[in-house]
């Protein structure tokens, strides 16, 4: 990928949504690993678990993109990438259930990091896709992506909350970039780089199919809650 292109810069703003739109993990993470602690550690700890957090996802995202060059792998990843794509917009957020609050600063770092390591799958192989190979585009993603889990993922749940359709919008991101990878699979590359067409309705396909999927089961859902709400009553 030819520095500074269009195509470089594109692929980065997708790698800094992606990790704005998975920030949401991260700030429940950090809250409950640093509520016990002085309101003047409290800032430290989430600096500090951030930063550590931030350079085990850069190693491991890296290893990924190395690892997306074997065959297949890069088809794996995006049909995993698609089921996170899924559960981006049907999951309930229960993730911070086990997360133990630290009694000093140094715990709530630790737990910080550790969680963010189990948690953080999804962030590696989405950024991994939409990086394609470059390790630029992932170091630069990964640094921006440090004031974003800082100060914005917070901001970012809120807004969420309030404007629902940013986390449509991401899901379809997150397809999109699934798409692409499962397109550019070298053992099967070759069937959709002989009709261009063919290749944008079939990652226009996807993202259609993911999102619907996701509105159905949330509709679903929320007719279910009404139903046992009006038996309630």
């Amino acid at each position: 990928m030819e520095l500074f292109s269009l195509e470089f810069f594109s692929a980065l703003l997708t790698i800094v949504f992606i990790d704005l739109i998975l920030a949401g993990d991260n700030a429940i993470v950090i809250g409950l690993a640093a509520r016990n602690l002085p309101k003047h550690q409290q800032k430290k700890a989430v600096i500090w678990g951030t930063v550590g957090a931030v350079a085990i996802r850069a190693v491991a995202t890296m290893l990924v993109v190395y690892l997306l060059d074997i065959p297949w792998l890069l088809l794996a990843g995006g049909i995993l990438l698609l089921w996170i794509a899924y559960k981006l917009l049907v999951d309930d957020n229960n993730h911070g259930d086990n997360i133990k609050a630290g009694n000093t600063l140094w715990q709530s770092v630790r737990t910080i990091i550790i969680a963010d390591a189990a948690m953080g799958l999804d962030n590696v192989i989405a950024v991994a896709g939409a990086a394609h190979g470059d390790y630029l585009l992932v170091i630069l993603g990964l640094i921006i992506s440090i004031p974003i889990v800082v100060w914005g993922s917070t901001l970012f749940i809120k807004l969420i909350g309030r404007f629902p359709w940013i986390v449509y919008v991401g899901s379809a991101v997150l397809a999109y970039t699934a798409a692409k990878m499962i397109t550019h699979e070298q053992k099967i590359a070759s069937f959709f780089d002989e009709n261009e067409l063919f290749r944008w309705s079939f990652m226009i396909l996807i993202v259609i199919v993911i999102v619907a999927a996701g509105l159905w089961k949330n509709n679903a859902k929320a007719k279910h809650v009404t139903e046992k709400s009006r038996e309630t009553h």
